[in-house]
């Protein structure tokens, strides 16, 4: 996808790796709106886009209630045109310190859900229509190796995320030749602030810093129609096709 005067929504974008893509993407030339919760880190990352000449706006919205998931597309498409890409970043970890399933309310668990799940699967919906009618657009969903893999203590967070996975699976398959793609991206273990809740004593040295992240999950989005539609795809594991 040439995203270069591309209009594209990043939630969760107020810090880490959502501030990040979204630096990246307003580097490339794209519309960005940047959708978080009310926060002086999101008005701080649409400014500092601006600053750098990209063309980026702040929505605040919480992925988790249902009521702002309208408004929420209806207001990027009206600040930057109908959308041609959505990056589903936005994420929670659920209650800390992190803990077994036995010991997780049933309501916790919902409330991860409800973010981590239902919020892509709602925003999906709205934004889908208007990108089957063009014939193209590109739906991202940032995932994680929790996904996959049973860690004790994330259970939580990671039934949240293998859902996730085979949510966009599902829409890969129903979309077909409509010119929608779909792809889950595991961006491996960054240096953010959800890192650092979910296990404060890990070192920082060891891990992988977003900006470094956004750029290679940037240069997936540009080269999409080189993937599956549906895939799961582990960015430090994708190697990006050398063009010609």
């Amino acid at each position: 996808m040439e995203l270069a005067g591309r209009a594209v929504l990043v939630t969760g974008g107020s810090r880490g790796l959502g501030a990040e893509t979204a630096r990246v993407l307003a580097g490339r030339g794209a519309r960005v709106v940047v959708a978080a919760r009310p926060s002086a880190d999101l008005t701080a990352v649409v400014e500092s886009i601006r600053r750098g000449g990209g063309t980026a706006h702040a929505v605040a919205a919480d992925l988790g209630r249902k009521e702002d998931i309208v408004p929420l597309a209806g207001t990027a498409a009206a600040l930057v045109g109908p959308l041609d890409a959505v990056v589903h970043n936005a994420s929670t970890l659920g209650p800390l310190p992190l803990r077994a399933l036995a010991d997780t309310a049933c309501e916790d668990l919902a409330a991860v859900l409800e973010v981590n799940l239902l919020g892509p699967f709602r925003l999906t919906k709205e934004l889908l229509g208007p990108m089957v009618l063009r014939q193209g657009g590109l739906v991202v969903a940032v995932t994680s190796d929790a996904g996959t893999v049973p860690y004790e203590g994330w259970g939580a967070y990671g039934v949240s995320k293998a859902a996730l996975d085979h949510l966009m699976r599902i829409w890969a398959q129903e979309l077909g030749a409509s010119g929608v793609r779909v792809l889950s991206v595991d961006p491996g273990e960054m240096d953010t602030a959800m890192h650092a809740q979910a296990m404060p004593e890990a070192p920082r040295s060891a891990l992988a810093h977003p900006r470094d992240v956004a750029l290679r999950l940037v240069a997936l989005m540009e080269a999409a129609d080189t993937v599956p539609s549906g895939a799961r795809v582990v960015l430090d594991q994708w190697q990006a096709p050398v063009l010609r």
